[in-house]
């Protein structure tokens, strides 16, 4: 329980928390963020890590000059990139497994919206989950258990990420330093966090409405 409110307030206050990170730690802050966006789409066991939040105060910080907004990106694509290496790969070679495996907190009810996801738009599951948490992080380790080739999943994957970085990223940089934007951050990241989750939303609404017809 503890580890969810430092979670939710990681979160909320990331501003605060990743200033704290880059007086601290100086350049390993790069090797952090690296990690977090790998953890966060690379284990589904993580998938509470934050990730959109994250990319947009990073952004953020990079205007300021705390950060460097190139390198930035490159670090933090790759991480995203590799973190949906390693997921498709665990679910290819485990994935039944950890699914079946009583004691692996895992919830069911992701992987089937996954797989729904999957149903509905095919390989582009993956470019679109990119901007849909949770999902985000179940996408390639289903596809891993599923018959999608490597070769097309990675495709897939580089377009995603690239995307998806870019965009929350730059986002930050742009927007972040916005007098109404740094008073209102958490608000901000609340916001953030509810657009990102608008896709689940629309998606169980329409099917629920396909489902009554």
């Amino acid at each position: 329980m503890e580890i969810i409110k430092y979670m939710i307030d990681f979160i909320l206050h990331i501003d605060v928390h990743l200033g704290q990170i880059i007086m601290t730690y100086g350049t390993v802050t790069y090797l952090i963020l690296f990690l977090i966006i790998f953890m966060e789409t690379g284990l589904v066991f993580t998938p509470f890590l934050p990730g959109d939040s994250l990319l947009f105060a990073a952004g953020a910080f990079a205007a300021l000059n705390s950060l460097n907004i190139a390198l930035l990106l490159f670090i933090l694509t790759t991480a995203a990139i590799l973190g949906d290496t390693a997921n498709y790969w665990i679910g290819h070679f485990f994935g039944k497994k950890i699914i079946a495996h009583p004691k692996i907190p895992i919830d069911e009810k992701h992987i089937k919206e996954t797989q729904k996801f999957f149903h509905k738009h095919g390989g582009k599951t993956i470019i679109i989950a990119r901007f849909m948490p949770f999902i985000r992080t179940f996408a390639p380790f289903v596809a891993g258990i599923g018959t999608m080739d490597y070769v097309k999943f990675l495709s897939y994957n580089v377009i995603g990420g690239v995307l998806w970085v870019a965009v929350a990223t730059l986002a930050g940089f742009f927007f972040g330093n916005i007098e109404f934007v740094k008073h209102n951050f958490s608000l901000v990241i609340i916001g953030v966090v509810l657009i990102s989750l608008l896709p689940i939303g629309f998606e169980i609404i329409s099917r629920k409405l396909k489902q009554k017809k």
